[in-house]
């Protein structure tokens, strides 16, 4: 099995992609966690075409990615797990754990330093919450992204296989936990000790700073309880929480070419803001 992945990465990668959004999908039409009122011909057109943008400049401006460097670095023994005598299946996992806790940290900083807020807050100016917003990031903040990533996996020397299932796993819990999927509450609450659901994430969605300033996990949620970052409910409840920023309340707002120029009109401090709030 780890063969025909390690083979065909790119394939598999794809195919759990198209599977998770597909299965996210069908899930928010058969039961949905909140009523949506922008038309989702407009959302996701514009949601989808900024997903191809990022995954051209992934394409054309990088000459590797990070399975691509995982492969040189553990031929070449680059990275601290390449030079550490252990069985493959401890690295495999202390490499999940370390490049997810790198995630979160990112996020962290995505927020908390103003000039990569400004390329963040596209994300979060989506006034919806559906699994097309895991897909809505500013190209730029996919190259820098992307950056943080290959510095990673060059300094810890993770399995190749590890970072090919760590994207994967990426990619398919930044579709599920950005859906508007209705999940039983008391399911919720057991499932959160394992994965970031969609209502602890959607939190992190509030247009209330100290609530966007809150659950910053992807994939794992435990970095948010162990680091104080955790906030269990949204303070006006699921149903009647404002998704967005205030700042870009415009449906207009919501057209890629006005997500691409957003960094560059009027700065708005998710941090300083939260400290106000």
């Amino acid at each position: 099995m780890s063969e025909a992945l390690l083979a065909h990465e790119a394939i598999w990668r794809f195919a759990c992609f198209f599977a998770v959004f597909a299965a996210m999908a069908a899930w928010e039409v058969t039961s949905p966690r909140r009523l949506q009122r922008i038309p989702k011909m407009f959302r996701w057109s514009n949601n989808l075409a900024i997903m191809i943008l990022d995954a051209l400049v992934l394409r054309y401006g990088f000459p590797l990615l990070a399975v691509g460097l995982a492969t040189i670095a553990e031929v070449n023994n680059w990275g601290l797990l390449n030079l550490i005598a252990m069985p493959v299946w401890v690295a495999f996992f202390i490499s999940l754990f370390v490049m997810d806790l790198i995630i979160y940290f990112q996020h962290v900083m995505f927020h908390k330093v103003p000039i990569l807020w400004r390329l963040h807050r596209m994300h979060h100016a989506d006034l919806e919450f559906d699994v097309t917003t895991g897909i809505r990031f500013h190209p730029v903040e996919i190259v820098v992204s992307m950056s943080i990533k290959l510095a990673t996996v060059l300094a810890l020397g993770p399995p190749v296989l590890a970072v090919i299932v760590f994207e994967i796993l990426l990619n398919a819990t930044a579709l599920f936990n950005h859906s508007n999927a209705k999940i039983p509450l008391k399911f919720d609450k057991i499932l959160r000790w394992f994965v970031v659901t969609p209502d602890m994430h959607r939190v992190h969605h509030s247009v209330i700073p100290y609530e966007t300033n809150s659950n910053y996990g992807f994939n794992l949620p435990w970095w948010d309880r162990i680091l104080g970052t955790y906030r269990d409910q949204p303070r006006n409840g699921h149903l009647e929480m404002t998704i967005g920023l205030e700042q870009f309340r415009s449906q207009i707002d919501l057209r890629l070419d006005q997500m691409l120029i957003q960094p560059l009109r009027k700065q708005t401090h998710s941090s300083s803001e939260s400290q106000s709030s």
